[in-house]
């Protein structure tokens, strides 16, 4: 089974035999897993007017339990964005109605972003539909072969 990896490896080894290439195959491979699964995770939010930068705070939202609600540096964090990012993304969702910005009620400085009730039933049906996305592109894998990929990549993560 060959891949278009297989041929830039290929030409490498024509061109430069002396070179090991085994790391540039590794990572070829996962950035255009990388890319094919951002393509197909993409269309799945589209589905539901949000693109990822939108999926990822509700979802962060989302995963934080009831009442799904963080102060925006607790997003920010999460996210790895500056707060001008966070607070950009915050006007967009909000002025769709997916969340709202409160004041806190142990800080009069701060507010907490909470999901409504419409973004929580938009982030529940993004998750499925990009998971189900995510799972058709492994799909042709044994179960115990994607897990252990999943491993082989947490411990290729370690060094970095």
């Amino acid at each position: 089974m060959r891949d278009g990896v297989d041929a830039i490896i290929e030409q490498w080894a024509h061109e430069r035999p002396d070179l090991d290439t085994t790391a540039m195959a590794v990572f070829g491979r996962v950035f255009r897993l990388a890319a094919a699964g951002a393509s197909a995770t993409h269309a799945a939010y589209m589905k539901y007017g949000i693109g990822r930068p939108e999926f990822d705070v509700l979802a962060t939202l989302r995963r934080s339990g009831a009442p799904y609600e963080l102060p925006p540096s607790a997003l920010a964090t999460s996210m790895m964005l500056s707060s001008g990012g966070t607070t950009a993304r915050l006007d967009r969702l909000e002025k769709t109605g997916l969340i709202v910005r409160r004041p806190s009620e142990s800080d009069r400085r701060s507010v907490l972003v909470r999901l409504t009730e419409g973004g929580l039933v938009i982030i529940d049906q993004a998750v499925d539909s990009g998971l189900s996305a995510q799972q058709d592109l492994l799909r042709h894998m044994a179960p115990e072969r994607v897990r252990q990929l999943s491993e082989l990549l947490r411990e290729a993560l370690q060094s970095s």
